[in-house]
């Protein structure tokens, strides 16, 4: 069961030190320096040793592979580290320095929710490298990409771009070859950060060219507060297994969930022909297959990582303000994130691929309006298209939306999937009236 909002955005003192900038490790205060968020890449870049110049990026993977040998055959053989040890901090200006704020801007004078998941995703990467970094070899031999966005719930709704903003997170589960990641983003209000939203990330460790798996680091919990973020990790994994053994791609609905679609169903038959090919609408209600909104993206080189497939933020970004869009034309209102949940990363998207986004209003209640982000690919060469990701975004309206209804059996499927995912949300968020955004 997942945490109440308040306690996912309550600050565990242990762990989170006041500060603005990127703190690497509590153990040498004197070598700490302020990292901002644009360098967090570059950053990366330099762990991985990879070129930033697309032509020559072919030479930098080659070179990894001479980094092999770093590779620890079992995890036993690896150092155990502390959540302290992979606790960082990075600021994001926005107030102290006002020309960044160009690229985080929305036309309401609002923040690009979708440049913060952009900026969670990098931010999770690194931390999981200085979890594992290897002091004997100058670049890490380890391959960390995101595989799971396990979830994001807001703490506030309004965001000004006017204020800087602080992000901190650490390691916080660790299996054989994945790492679950804590992160929290703040903003500056007077003297004080407050939070504004608590994300959860999951890893995978891969080899220097990866091509396979990788162990990494034990962690070893030093208190109490540590011992129960390790356990959740615990339990998030269990949850993650059951939610995927009992998802609705392999197991038919529960029998409650039976009768809600079979309520749906009768609902939307004709009174005056009582017959079961002859449906209406109810009032205020819209058909789920005109809830579609779909774009094209040409992957580009500029949107690579530091593996040279394109960047998961970017992805996320891309099917994220497509979602927004939806909700948005679906509410006829502008909406705002509540909460982010369930994003699989299934297969890498290659430099160069077309990327097929298809969103759709699968569940909706009161104000709330659940979307669903399908992310195909197709190489140029190739007509085949295959699934990358699956996003689910939990958007608020401004005002009551139209109850959705499936007219087939697969619709229902996605329907019952989309409330499975919004009543994971943790304690619904209050809508503020001074408060309206865009992606």
């Amino acid at each position: 069961m997942r945490r109440l909002a308040l306690r996912l955005c309550t600050l565990n003192k242990e762990l989170l030190i006041p500060g603005r900038g990127l703190t690497q490790g509590f153990q040498n205060p004197e070598k700490q320096r302020v990292f901002h968020m644009h360098e967090v890449r570059d950053k990366l870049r330099e762990i991985v040793g990879v070129s930033t110049n697309w032509r020559d990026h072919m030479k930098a993977m080659e070179e990894r592979k001479l980094l092999q040998s770093f590779l620890a055959k079992s995890q036993e053989g690896l150092p155990p580290r502390r959540m302290k040890d992979s606790y960082i901090e990075v600021l994001l200006p926005l107030g102290s320095q006002p020309e960044l704020r160009e690229k985080y801007l929305t036309v309401q004078n609002t923040i690009r929710f979708g440049r913060i998941l952009e900026d969670l995703d990098s931010l999770g990467v690194l931390i999981c490298y200085m979890h594992t970094r290897v002091h004997a070899a100058k670049m890490s031999p380890l391959s960390i990409v995101t595989a799971l966005v396990d979830k994001i719930d807001m703490c506030k709704t309004s965001l000004s771009p006017e204020q800087d903003i602080k992000f901190s997170g650490h390691v916080s589960w660790v299996g054989k070859t994945s790492m679950e990641v804590k992160m929290q983003m703040f903003q500056l209000h007077g003297n004080e950060f407050c939070p504004v939203l608590d994300a959860t990330f999951v890893m995978v460790a891969r080899d220097s060219e990866n091509k396979g798996p990788a162990f990494v680091n034990p962690l070893i919990p030093e208190s109490p507060e540590e011992e129960e973020l390790f356990r959740q990790g615990e339990l998030n994994k269990g949850r993650r297994v059951t939610f995927s053994a009992t998802s609705l791609l392999k197991m038919a609905p529960s029998a409650e969930e039976r009768t809600t679609i079979h309520e749906m169903f009768l609902n939307t038959l004709d009174p005056k022909t009582v017959s079961f090919r002859s449906r209406v609408l109810p009032p205020n209600a819209v058909w789920m297959e005109n809830s579609k909104l779909k774009s094209l993206e040409v992957c580009h080189p500029q949107e690579r990582n530091i593996f040279n497939r394109i960047f998961g933020g970017f992805l996320m970004r891309k099917a994220y303000e497509l979602g927004w869009a939806t909700a948005c034309n679906f509410g006829g209102s502008r909406p705002f994130v509540v909460a982010v949940d369930d994003i699989m990363f299934q297969k890498p998207v290659e430099v160069g691929s077309l990327l097929f986004l298809s969103s759709q209003v699968c569940f909706t209640k009161d104000n709330y309006i659940q979307v669903r982000v399908h992310s195909e690919v197709a190489s140029l060469e190739s007509k085949e298209h295959m699934t990358t990701n699956v996003f689910h975004f939990t958007f608020m309206s401004e005002k009551e939306v139209p109850l959705v209804f499936p007219r087939t059996y697969g619709e229902s499927m996605l329907y019952l999937d989309g409330k499975r995912h919004f009543n994971s949300m943790s304690v619904p968020v209050k809508l503020r009236k001074d408060f309206s955004e865009a992606p």
